[in-house]
């Protein structure tokens, strides 16, 4: 099945029902309610951002209560992976994708993805996001939820963060209210994850590849000693799904019945963990 298309399912179906537009420098897909959001929601998505139409279908399903205004914006400003190696490295059905089809895509495509990561290199990156967290911030009065899927997910954990919290009018605050991540990537630790001030859930994939389930002991480890050192931290909460292959929450199977649940199953994290903060 082509990336280009949507995967069919309970969670991804359609076509999208947002608009983009340009928020704070940023093409931004926007859906949800506008009038009177109860709350922002801003998405971070995995390195396929807004040409996959899962993602913008993602941010549809969190605007479906009609309490949230959701922003999903173009963090990588026009240069997302190309959307032919998302079948390479996570595809719908992994079923069918054969080892030499699969390796050989990967061999192809690791040149142009090496210089992808060149030019999203951290310290940047990590500007046009926390610059847009904090632009919303100052300009909303209205509470913040961030997700982040993948890639996205070690910037959503970083906007938790005590030393991300800005000045607003005279008052620090943090950057967002909340925070899900879902199979986040690339996390530092014990940088990306010291000091949370916001709560944060966070789900894992047991047989991840990109991101082991090793990693949630290892961040469970190093907010358990920042406790013990007698920092007071929000609440913070894990998830663990199976079989939970990279991408889970984002292109998971959902002719596979485990792969759907976690679709699912993801979702509700989210949404629960959101509407208990906002």
């Amino acid at each position: 099945m082509s990336c280009n298309e949507c995967i069919k399912g309970s969670i991804h179906k359609g076509q999208p029902k947002g608009t983009t537009e340009l928020i704070h420098n940023l093409n931004t897909y926007v859906v949800g309610n506008r009038s009177a959001p109860k709350a922002i929601v801003i998405i971070y998505s995995d390195v396929f951002g807004l040409p996959l139409p899962n993602n913008r279908l993602i941010a549809d399903q969190y605007a479906s209560s009609g309490d949230y205004l959701v922003y999903l914006p173009d963090f990588f400003q026009g240069d997302p992976v190309p959307l032919k190696v998302a079948d390479i490295l996570i595809p719908v059905d992994a079923s069918k994708q054969s080892v030499l089809s699969k390796y050989g895509g990967m061999l192809a495509s690791a040149p142009s993805f090496v210089m992808w990561m060149a030019r999203h290199k951290d310290g940047p990156t990590n500007k046009v996001c926390m610059d847009f967290l904090g632009a919303v911030r100052r300009e909303r009065s209205e509470k913040i939820g961030m997700v982040g899927f993948c890639w996205g997910g070690r910037y959503a954990i970083r906007a938790a963060r005590e030393e991300n919290m800005i000045d607003v009018d005279g008052v620090k605050r943090p950057l967002v209210d909340a925070v899900v991540a879902l199979h986040p990537s690339n996390i530092v630790y014990p940088a990306d994850v010291q000091r949370p001030v916001v709560p944060i859930s966070v789900g894992w994939g047991l047989t991840d590849q990109g991101v082991s389930i090793e990693q949630k002991a290892k961040m469970e480890g190093i907010h358990a000693a920042e406790k013990k050192a007698g920092k007071d931290l929000p609440e913070l909460e894990h998830k663990v799904y199976t079989p939970g292959r990279h991408g889970f929450a984002v292109r998971g199977n959902p002719d596979d019945p485990q792969e759907r649940k976690a679709l699912e199953d993801s979702l509700k994290q989210g949404l629960d963990w959101l509407k208990k903060w906002l």
